[in-house]
């Protein structure tokens, strides 16, 4: 039905706005001349036309209220979706890093990198970062 009255919405949205471009603007329009009687005079088509432009704009503001309030029915009484939902257990808390340990695992520890743990020798001369040669 939802879908149904969707489609009649559609039809009705596009009947509106051919109406309203069909009319006789000030200038002038699409409605030109013809005989002063009859449906399609000046006279008669714009009656015509202004009350198929109000009988479509009644019938588009009634079905758009018809399907708010479907549209509010349908979605109602859903249950939330969990699918997504993350645990609330707590996290241990990162190990932070220490830069100056020269470990070459930036996550290990001194536990499992024995080599930060141990001093740099007294008689080693650190490298030039940019040529990497020994310092003099």
């Amino acid at each position: 039905m939802f879908l149904f009255l969707t489609v009649v919405q559609a039809l009705v949205a596009a009947l509106l706005v051919g109406v309203i471009l069909v009319q006789k603007s000030e200038g002038g329009g699409l409605g030109v001349g013809g005989s002063p009687s009859g449906l399609m005079s000046a006279r008669g088509a714009a009656n015509f036309l202004t009350r198929a432009t109000s009988v479509l704009a009644t019938l588009f503001v009634v079905l758009s209220i018809v399907l708010a309030a479907m549209a509010v029915n349908e979605t109602t009484g859903r249950d939330i979706d969990t699918s997504l939902e993350r645990s609330t257990a707590p996290v241990a808390p990162a190990q932070p890093v220490d830069p100056l340990a020269g470990s070459a695992n930036p996550g290990a520890t001194p536990a499992t990198n024995p080599a930060a743990t141990q001093p740099a020798p007294a008689d080693s001369v650190p490298a030039d970062p940019l040529s990497g040669a020994a310092k003099q």
